[in-house]
């Protein structure tokens, strides 16, 4: 049965990095199992199972000139460590770090403890195998009794560490975040320490990328004690009572704040987007700092 192409475009590439060579123009294809890298000079093809690492942004020195929005996908082939660099549109590079990801690292095997601490306390909470699914803005635990989702908005940060199970022992990473407006870790073990590296390298691209765009994002001071009461009280809570401000003030900040994606509107009332989240935890590291 063949292999169903996930991804399909036209890129500048090198196919080996350490080569000072100029980059040439080919099709990139991205299928469950391999990447290809085809063009009239030939064909090189790269097993996911040998990917170790991806990286936004970075080319060597002497390559610089060649490139500007790209991709590096470090590998093995035969033996050897080898880095193939791609170019195309921002756009596009971002779409293909997506689904590259999704490829790499959906529906692989983990073992989740959840939660590992609540505060600084640390819980009993036994170790339980869950699928790895990656998804805009979270990460998903499948498999477990109650799917586990962690928004990438409500990270406070990622710590790599080992973990002894069963006598042997494991790369693991601990993932503290917000949940219900409390601060709780969940601890992540893989069994494959370079499909831990890419998790590692995915959480914190997804990370960066969102803390980059809330801090392009204008907000007053108003807005942020708006944000700040509904990230403290919920939807339930009567915000202009809270921010002490009249009711058609609060309808005109919410309204600026729904502008700028920080909050959405149903009939259950107001809550926070992952952006929103995010801008309160910045704003209370700010304050703490």
């Amino acid at each position: 049965m063949p292999e169903a192409t996930i991804a399909d475009f036209v890129a500048r590439f090198l196919p080996d990095g350490s080569r000072a060579e100029e980059p040439i123009t080919g099709r990139v294809v991205l299928s469950q199992k391999r990447l290809v890298l085809a063009s009239g000079d030939g064909r090189t093809t790269i097993p996911l199972s040998e990917v170790f690492d991806v990286v936004l942004g970075q080319v060597p020195p002497e390559l610089s000139g060649y490139f500007d929005d790209t991709i590096a996908i470090a590998h093995t082939a035969r033996g050897n460590r080898q880095t193939a660099i791609l170019e195309a549109e921002g756009d596009t590079i971002t779409r293909f770090r997506t689904v590259l990801f999704k490829a790499l690292l959906g529906g692989a095997s983990v073992r989740i403890k959840h939660p590992a601490r609540v505060g600084g306390r640390v819980t009993d909470v036994p170790t339980r195998e869950a699928s790895l699914q990656l998804g805009s803005g979270r990460v998903t635990f499948e498999g477990l009794q109650q799917p586990l989702r962690i928004e990438l908005s409500a990270v406070t940060h990622f710590e790599k560490t080992d973990r002894t199970i069963n006598g042997r022992t494991r790369p693991a990473l601990n993932v503290r975040h917000t949940e219900d407006g409390e601060a709780v870790t969940s601890e992540v073990v893989m069994s494959s320490p370079r499909r831990m590296n890419l998790l590692g390298r995915y959480l914190r691209m997804e990370y960066s990328d969102l803390l980059e765009e809330v801090r392009d994002i204008d907000i007053s001071a108003a807005e942020t004690e708006l944000l700040v009461a509904l990230y403290s009280g919920g939807e339930s809570v009567d915000v202009a009572s809270v921010v002490d401000k009249d009711p058609s003030t609060v309808t005109m900040l919410l309204n600026t704040l729904e502008e700028k994606s920080l909050v959405t509107s149903t009939n259950e009332g107001t809550s926070l987007t992952s952006l929103g989240r995010l801008a309160v935890s910045e704003q209370v590291e700010q304050v703490n700092a």
